[in-house]
């Protein structure tokens, strides 16, 4: 896991950079490749959360469950 971490670490660190010398027609495809791995981290972050702050007995209204997930 900490060689992964590292990668990780160090992409993030050249991602400005490289994200800078993209054309809008390759900063376009390249969003298309991340978009579902960033709502699927949103999305596990809001998970997340709510099973840190939810606790068992608690009840959501459907609006209140939505703001939940919109605003972390």
């Amino acid at each position: 896991m900490n060689l992964l971490r590292g990668r990780l670490l160090l992409l993030t660190e050249q991602l400005p950079s490289l994200i800078e010398q993209l054309s809008d027609e390759n900063l376009q495809e390249a969003w298309l490749v991340l978009q579902p791995l960033y709502y699927n981290l949103y999305m596990l972050i809001a998970m997340q959360e709510s099973m840190r702050t939810v606790r068992p007995g608690d009840m959501l209204t459907r609006e209140q469950a939505l703001r939940f997930l919109q605003f972390p």
